[in-house]
Formats: structure tokens, C-alpha cells, sequence
């Protein structure tokens, strides 16, 4: 089986969050007897953990990833589970995100016939959801048993404008804010009886709106403020509403925590009677350009490409923050990006075989 058949067997899964559909028992069977297979599963999430050593170092590379999917929608122009090869690419739920990438890795492991140390495979059927019992519960058993890898290829799509353009060294977080902002219910007509929090906020927007709470660094952008939603009032013109409610998202480089967001917006507010909330999903990182995982994949790809991929920050959360989070030097690198959850997700054959190429270069290199 080559890697572009296997790709189509994955892409034929209906693995939609956080069910895997049977692709887990495929694998299985597809990496075979000479790898060890954990099966982690926790509540509705299956997890695995494949492992192979080939020597005594304490060398642990572990390719991650995820086998589940987000739904289909509407509006497309073949079975989006058929993945049958159309003018050079494959249009398919997961083509992108990211059954290529999980494709690519699975070849290259099942093949390498040398490695210093153990080769490992961490996979998931729950990324796309709420992944509370996905990759953060096997790192957890890993910990608890002294497995951790040392370095990690999260194989999530990273290219920009043609493959091999950019690898993910780190990941913003995500932090979330909710104000309820009290005013005092009352008549439009009598504006001196009331306490319109409209008003109140009026002048504080241009404060907040797309501010940014940081300068940035060589590998982040600022932490911008982003205001995501404002409601008020009670769909009449006659009455001043006693509250209004916002929210937003702070996406933050390592210059900007939790407690720095809510002593700004404290500072705002001030004199005001308000009610913050913050929570944070996934919190910054970053891995060092001179990383031997940084400049091992670097120059594989320069290899493959004949291109030197620029090291980025940019985009949303991944499980390579969970990876970073226990202390394993961690990079993202895969296909293109731009059709990631879309319509018509697509991916070339030519792009699936480079990513191959490029991750057994890695293997041989380490």
C-alpha cells in the first residue's frame, strides 16, 4: 500500500468528532506487530499510542496528530467520504486537516528501518471537539509512566501560499473575557433618572477596541484586544437598559498573561459597576529556532522543497500546545492550510508525497 492509498483509506473513515469510525482498528492492523499499541480511551474519546524501539537512547520522537474530523455542512461538489483522486488532488473532509499529515507519518514510521532511539505515534479522535479526554489525557498517562517524548512533529497543516513555506515553532493562547457592565433601567425621556451602561461604555471603546497589550516579539505578534460581541438594551427606543454585556478574545504572546488582562480592564473600569470574567483554553509557547527538532525538519524540508520555511506563530490553537505544555520541544508541520473546515477541503497527491518525503528525511536525520 502506497501513502496515497493510504491516505484514501483514512480519508473514507466518517470520523467526524469524536468518533473514529473504525480507523483506529485500521491502523492497528496497518502498523502491525512490530509496534506497540496502547489503546487509551477515556469516556467517549479513543486514543492510541504506538511505539517502536530501535535502540537504548533516550531519544523519543513522536509523531501527533488527530483522526477526527469536523462535519461536513452543505454545498459540496462530491461525497466528501469518497476520496477518489480528481486532476491531481483529493477533495475530502479531512484532506487537509488532517488525515494528510496523519497519512504522511504513518508511511514514514511503518518504513524507517533505522532510528536512534524510539519512534512514537500519538493519535486522537478528539481535537476538532472539546478534547478533554483526548491528547492532554494520554501525555497524562505518559507522564505518569515515564514515556514522555523528548521531541514532537505535530503533522497539522501550516503552509501558507505553497507547501513548504512555513513551519509553527509556537502557538499564541487564548484568553477570553465577558464584562456585565450594571446601569439603571429607566425612561428614554427621562435620561437624568437612569444609568445607561451604553453611555458608560461609549468612551471606553476606543480604549479597548483592537488595542494592543503588548509590542510583540521576533516570533510573536502584539496581544490584541479583540471585541467579539455587545448586547443591550430591550429592542424598543423608549427604555435605557439597566445592563450591557461584551465579550471578548485576547489571542496572547508569552508577553501577556491572564493577570495582565484583567488589571487593564479593571484599570478601564474603574469607577464602574462591572463584573469580569476571563477563562484561558490553550496558553502560549515556543520552541527555539536552534531546537535540534527546529532545525532537523528545517532542513528537511529544505531538502524536499529546495525552500527554507519561515518560522510562525500565527493561527489558532493545536494540541502542540499540550505537547510544549509537558516539556517536549514541539513544531507543527504540514500541507496547505486554505481550505482547512471549508467546503470542498482539498489536498494534492503532489503535497501528500513531498510531506512524506520530508517526514522520513526527519526520521533518517534525528
Amino acid at each position: 500500500m502506497d501513502v496515497v492509498e493510504l491516505f484514501q483509506r483514512l480519508l473514507r473513515f466518517k470520523s467526524i468528532t469524536p468518533n473514529d469510525d473504525g480507523a483506529f482498528d485500521f491502523i492497528d492492523s496497518y502498523l502491525g506487530g512490530d509496534w506497540v499499541c496502547l489503546k487509551l480511551d477515556f469516556e467517549n474519546t479513543k486514543n492510541r499510542y504506538y511505539f517502536k524501539k530501535f535502540t537504548s537512547s533516550d531519544t523519543n520522537l513522536c509523531f501527533a496528530g488527530h483522526i477526527d474530523v469536523v462535519p461536513t455542512g452543505s454545498g459540496w461538489s462530491v461525497d466528501p467520504f469518497e476520496a477518489n483522486i480528481i486532476n491531481g488532488k483529493i477533495i475530502a473532509r479531512g484532506a487537509q486537516d488532517m488525515k494528510s499529515g496523519v497519512a504522511a507519518f504513518l508511511y514514514a514510521c511503518k518504513h524507517a528501518t533505522h532510528f536512534n532511539g524510539t519512534l512514537s505515534i500519538l493519535l486522537t479522535s478528539d481535537e476538532e471537539g472539546e478534547g478533554t479526554n483526548g491528547t492532554i489525557k494520554v501525555l497524562d498517562y505518559l507522564k505518569s509512566n515515564n514515556m514522555l517524548p523528548t521531541a514532537s512533529i505535530v503533522a497539522e497543516p501550516t503552509c501558507e501560499k505553497i507547501f513548504g513555506d512555513a513551519i509553527k515553532i509556537g502557538r499564541r493562547g487564548s484568553i477570553n473575557g465577558y464584562i456585565e457592565l450594571q446601569g439603571k433601567q429607566g425612561h428614554a425621556a427621562y435620561p437624568e433618572k437612569s444609568i445607561n451602561p451604553i453611555e458608560i461604555i461609549a468612551p471606553k471603546l476606543e480604549k479597548m477596541a483592537g488595542i494592543n497589550l503588548d509590542d510583540g516579539d521576533e516570533y510573536f505578534a502584539p496581544s490584541k484586544l479583540v471585541i467579539t460581541d455587545i448586547r443591550s438594551g430591550m429592542l424598543v427606543t423608549n427604555v435605557t437598559p439597566d445592563k450591557l454585556n461584551l465579550m471578548f478574545n485576547v489571542r496572547n504572546s508569552t508577553k501577556t498573561t491572564k493577570g495582565d488582562v484583567e488589571n487593564f480592564i479593571s484599570k478601564l473600569f474603574k469607577g464602574s459597576d462591572f463584573k469580569l470574567r476571563l477563562t484561558q483554553g490553550s496558553y502560549p509557547f515556543i520552541t527555539n529556532s536552534d531546537s535540534h527538532i527546529v532545525k532537523t525538519i528545517t532542513s528537511s524540508i529544505n531538502k524536499v522543497t529546495n525552500m527554507v520555511p519561515k518560522h510562525s506563530t500565527a493561527g489558532g490553537t493545536s494540541d502542540a500546545r499540550l505537547m510544549s505544555a509537558f516539556g517536549i520541544e514541539t513544531v507543527e508541520f504540514g500541507v496547505m492550510n486554505d481550505t482547512i473546515h471549508g467546503i470542498d477541503e482539498s489536498t494534492t497527491i503532489c503535497e501528500l508525497n513531498s510531506l512524506k518525503d520530508i517526514f522520513t528525511s526527519v526520521i533518517k536525520k534525528f
